[in-house]
């Protein structure tokens, strides 16, 4: 079989009324070359494989993403697979499994993502087959985890035990798994215009980011009865983060299913397919308005559907980390931080453990790339957090990592331009050094790229990376981000320093940002408190390649 070429005109279109036309990018034309299918890539595994990765075309390695396998620039012939987990929920089995793949297969390096679920590192293409049966004999697989997919469906870690619940939703987030992905991958949904990220939740303590999501279901009542909101519309990359919008639509559970649904069809029957920056759901939005995007998920259904219920959540965001009362009697979870998500396979084999010898054996992995152990009888909670591993993975870190998230970044993304992890836990302990005493967890989340897979402006403090050039020197820097946040009074987080090279100045220059802990309530009352705050921060650091980046606005709710 010959390797894919860029364009393969001769194969037939997808047959969703955007294949009618000509390809407009790149990836379109790649998925022609699959008839609209990338799952196809499958079929041209074993030559691909004999061929060897240095024969890999362009669109072979897009297509591999169809089936969780990534090419790695930054390690040539080493690559990355993604594993899908629903709503985080992972077995003890299913740890063990991925430890021994990432020992024996791979590079020891495993990284929880910020949409719950686990990234093998480190392994070859010869390789895929042994790592996709060991993941299918513990019901684990990497289906449609990249590109133009529905990607891994997010919900409350503690789904089903928080007393913090209107009710259990992770049922409809496995049933929309079943219905976008399955066993085998299901190619009426392989080709979206671009990636679709999906939050299921009916926990009231905001602790996934519903308000990035493509679309997010809410915790709702409307009259007697429970159910979810419906926001559309939600991005972090393709121009910043876009708030998502309330669509005025309630839904009990088990309508759910069906409506999330229609909507995923509108947007791959309709969804732009120019401009791969302009492929988002939040632009057909933006063509559409709400009311027509509202009219046509109606005529979908074929009924009426009830308006927007009362948004049931609280003020507060909960990370679910330390010990946490379960609404089972006599059971707590614990969670534990694990620093920017990555971990080796003793942890992950000794997590396993714990989970089996604490708990039932279930373990939950969080959005902020933390995970807990569940169903642990309260007598017997002193003796896990006196396990050696809760020394390395505290479930009460400091404020300056207990909300730590970080990207990949340039140790193994194609698209980072940073490093991220190392520098993200050196900030840390340089903070935690800098500033003493009682201070609030702060959220500091680190995108190594415009991408945002950080959710960079959805925290207390972001950072985006990028390079620049200092007295004719390429050099690491970021744009400072501060108060942003997700939940039912949403707020973009607003570039404050737009060029800060990530040098021994760096830790006091946040330091001194972190110090005037006021800033994001005082910067609602003085709008040149960035000027008052910044300009003697970066001067007492002796930092003059620093820039505001303007004003800083009083933050505006978005509905």
């Amino acid at each position: 079989m010959e390797p894919l070429t860029d364009i393969d005109s001769s194969t037939a279109a997808a047959g969703h009324a955007q294949q009618d036309r000509p390809p407009s990018n790149a990836i379109e034309a790649y998925k022609e070359s699959m008839g609209g299918d990338g799952l196809r890539i499958r079929d041209h595994l074993p030559q691909i494989i004999e061929r060897g990765f240095g024969a890999l075309t362009p669109a072979e390695k897009e297509l591999l993403k169809w089936v969780g396998v990534f090419f790695r620039k930054p390690t040539p012939g080493k690559f990355m697979m993604r594993i899908r987990m629903p709503n985080g929920f992972v077995r003890s089995n299913q740890l063990r499994t991925i430890a021994e793949l990432s020992r024996r297969l791979g590079n020891s390096v495993v990284d929880i993502t910020t949409r719950q679920q686990m990234e093998l590192r480190g392994f070859v293409l010869d390789s895929v087959p042994e790592i996709w049966k060991a993941l299918r004999g513990v019901d684990l697989r990497s289906l449609q985890t990249g590109i133009d997919n529905v990607r891994n469906i997010n919900g409350c870690a503690l789904a089903g035990l928080t007393p913090h619940e209107l009710f259990d939703a992770s049922g409809v987030v496995h049933e929309l798994d079943r219905i976008f992905v399955g066993a085998e991958g299901n190619p009426q949904f392989s080709n979206l215009p671009r990636k679709f990220n999906i939050t299921v939740t009916a926990c009231m303590d905001n602790c996934t980011h519903n308000e990035s999501q493509d679309i997010a279901l809410i915790p709702a009542r409307k009259g007697w009865r429970f159910g979810f909101n419906v926001l559309v519309g939600g991005k972090m990359g393709s121009g910043g983060f876009t708030v998502a919008s309330p669509l005025n639509v309630f839904v009990e559970p088990y309508q759910a299913a069906a409506v999330v649904v229609e909507l995923v069809k509108i947007y791959r029957d309709h969804g732009p397919r120019e401009a791969r920056s302009k492929c988002r759901f939040a632009f057909l939005i933006e063509e559409w308005g709400i009311r027509r995007l509202r009219a046509a998920l109606i005529e979908r259904v074929g009924r009426e559907l009830a308006f927007q219920g009362r948004d049931m959540r609280g003020s507060s965001c909960a990370d679910h980390l330390g010990c946490t009362s379960q609404k089972q009697s006599g059971l707590v979870a614990v969670g534990l931080c694990i620093p920017t998500g990555r971990v080796d396979p003793g942890q992950i084999d000794e997590l396993a453990r714990l989970a089996d010898e604490y708990g039932n054996g279930e373990i939950r992995l969080t959005t902020g790339q933390n995970a807990i152990i569940p169903n642990v009888p309260s007598r017997r909670a002193q003796d896990l957090q006196e396990e050696p591993l809760l020394k390395q993975l505290s479930p009460s870190p400091s404020a300056f990592t207990r909300g730590l998230v970080a990207c990949v970044g340039t140790d193994y993304c194609n698209l980072a331009l940073i490093e991220t992890k190392s520098r993200a836990l050196a900030l840390s302990h340089a903070l935690q050094e800098k500033i003493r005493g009682t201070l609030s967890p702060l959220s500091i989340h680190w995108s190594g790229c415009p991408a945002g897979c950080g959710n960079h402006q959805a925290a207390d403090v972001g950072f985006r990376g990028f390079k620049t050039r200092i007295d004719g020197k390429l050099v690491d820097a970021v744009a400072v981000y501060v108060g942003g946040r997700t939940g039912p009074h949403p707020v973009v987080g607003r570039e404050f320093l737009d060029t800060v090279p990530c040098d021994e100045k760096f830790p006091e220059v946040v330091a001194d940002i972190i110090r005037s802990r006021e800033f994001a309530t005082e910067a609602k009352q003085h709008e040149d408190l960035g000027n008052l705050l910044l300009f003697p921060a970066a001067a007492t650091a002796g930092l003059a390649s620093w820039r505001l980046a303007g004003t800083l606005a009083a933050p505006q709710a978005a509905y």
